[in-house]
């Protein structure tokens, strides 16, 4: 009788976005008083994959997207992007916060087209490749609903088209990884839906991954395949939660028993945190 063949070990792929065990100081004298504005975090995420880190004001929320584009080092631990410890500012990421910021002297289209202006390999091409870089802003614009608006100002645009503007300039140089910081927060809760859906089909379509910061737990439960909650300072990640929802997901969901549970049971997990002021939008 021949011997049994040896089971395969599954095959796991390696992280895109890894987190050992990181903790951050904002200079020497916190470090030495043992004062973390982050610690402990260990994190996994798989290429194509959108996360959502929920929290209250100053649980270092924003100190985690740092870290991920590497504005800041750990003070200690290692985090690696794509397979590569992070050493400095990420080429491969792309950021969208909660101010469009958007420079007023600059139509919408020379807006998008900024970060080509600065990041390599696209800065040393632009002279030569101009035409092709304004093809490809104005086909995401028109991905957006921003079509005919190429040539307005910030000032001529709604908040909401500002913020998609922000999201295309974000993603003009093609990141394999977005991250975003409470972008949607200062819009109305009909933009802000709209803006949900133009997301979903953005990262849907072209596969990037999505490090979403938010307060907001309903749109973190409709965009992420996961979401972490945040304690309060220090922060560290207290909750990991799968969100089972099948894609595509449209605004109906959000109607339905099965997506108020999670939005209920992440509450949960919050709520002593809600006992001392932090508020958390539902």
């Amino acid at each position: 009788m021949s011997a049994p063949h040896p089971t395969a070990e599954p095959f796991h792929p390696p992280p895109f976005v890894e987190f050992r065990d990181v903790w951050l100081a904002y200079n020497d004298a916190l470090l030495a008083q043992g004062r973390f504005a982050v610690e402990a975090i260990d994190l996994k995420v798989g290429r194509g994959e959108f996360i959502a880190i929920v929290g209250p004001s100053g649980c270092g929320k924003s100190t985690f997207m740092k870290l991920s584009t590497g504005l800041k080092a750990p003070s200690r631990g290692e985090i690696r992007v794509d397979g590569r410890t992070v050493h400095g500012p990420l080429k491969i990421s792309g950021m969208a916060f909660q101010s469009a910021s958007l420079l007023p002297w600059r139509t919408t289209l020379a807006n998008v087209m900024l970060p080509l202006e600065i990041v390599e390999p696209h800065r040393s091409q632009l002279r030569h490749k101009r035409a092709e870089y304004e093809a490809r802003a104005r086909a995401l614009l028109k991905t957006v609903g921003l079509a005919g608006y190429e040539d307005k100002y910030p000032w001529q645009l709604s908040g909401g088209m500002q913020q998609r503007a922000s999201i295309c300039r974000a993603l003009i140089h093609e990141p394999q990884l977005l991250l975003l910081d409470e972008p949607f927060g200062a819009l109305d809760a009909f933009t802000r839906e709209e803006l949900w859906c133009t997301l979903r089909d953005l990262q849907a379509a072209r596969g990037f991954n999505v490090i979403l910061v938010t307060h907001d737990l309903r749109e973190s439960v409709f965009l992420a395949d996961t979401v972490y909650v945040m304690s309060r300072g220090p922060g560290r990640f207290i909750v990991r939660r799968d969100i089972p929802l099948a894609r595509p997901r449209e605004l109906d969901l959000t109607y339905t028993p099965e997506f108020g549970d999670i939005v209920h049971e992440l509450r949960g997990h919050i709520g002593a945190m809600k006992k001392h002021g932090m508020e958390i939008a539902q």
